[in-house]
């Protein structure tokens, strides 16, 4: 049985981080649901326009195995402005469900304290302030896991981090199948 990720897309976020994440986990079989405040197109970082595919308040945190927020600097505003984000992350935290973040939304994270005072991060470099004083050990990797928390740093490691969550959540022979099929440079 496929795993269910829940995806939220809130005003300003970045784009290639939310679509190549939805676009991955999908070829791999992960049934991927994005979500949204409402029913209305969303506006992104770049000013391209999305559908989500359910409002917060039509999805059950129970019914889903992971939720990864994408990114970008007014789409983690919202993300931290937005209390039915929290409830979702709160109840995905206490059932230690895996929970992801590339770019500036592991800020969320800490302002929640999901990540806490020594739990290695990492993030968009310049976006630390967004969550000053609060939990975490930035470390500037690409991909940082740290129990169930797993964050990027940024657009560019989209593909990587994308691929790195569906090996977690279905393998490493959904991960080569998919992989392959992406025809992504080969790394030496």
């Amino acid at each position: 049985m496929a795993s269910k990720v829940l995806v939220p897309l809130c005003p300003g976020f970045e784009e290639m981080e939310a679509i190549i994440l939805i676009d991955v986990l999908r070829r791999g079989k992960v049934e991927v649901v994005s979500v949204s405040k409402s029913k209305e197109p969303i506006i992104a970082s770049r000013n391209t326009i999305h559908l989500a595919d359910k409002t917060f308040s039509e999805v059950n945190p129970k019914d889903f195995d992971a939720i990864i927020l994408p990114g970008g600097m007014n789409g983690t505003k919202n993300l931290m402005a937005d209390g039915e984000i929290h409830s979702l992350l709160d109840a995905f935290h206490t059932s230690q469900k895996h929970i992801a973040a590339i770019c500036a939304a592991p800020a969320v994270l800490r302002k929640l304290k999901i990540i806490s005072k020594e739990d290695p991060y990492t993030a968009f470099p310049s976006t630390e302030d967004l969550a000053k004083g609060e939990g975490g050990k930035y470390t500037g990797k690409r991909i940082e896991s740290h129990n169930h928390v797993h964050t990027s740093i940024g657009p560019g490691s989209a593909f990587e981090f994308a691929l790195y969550i569906l090996e977690l959540l279905e393998g490493k022979s959904v991960l080569e199948t998919v992989k392959q099929g992406l025809q992504l440079p080969h790394s030496e």
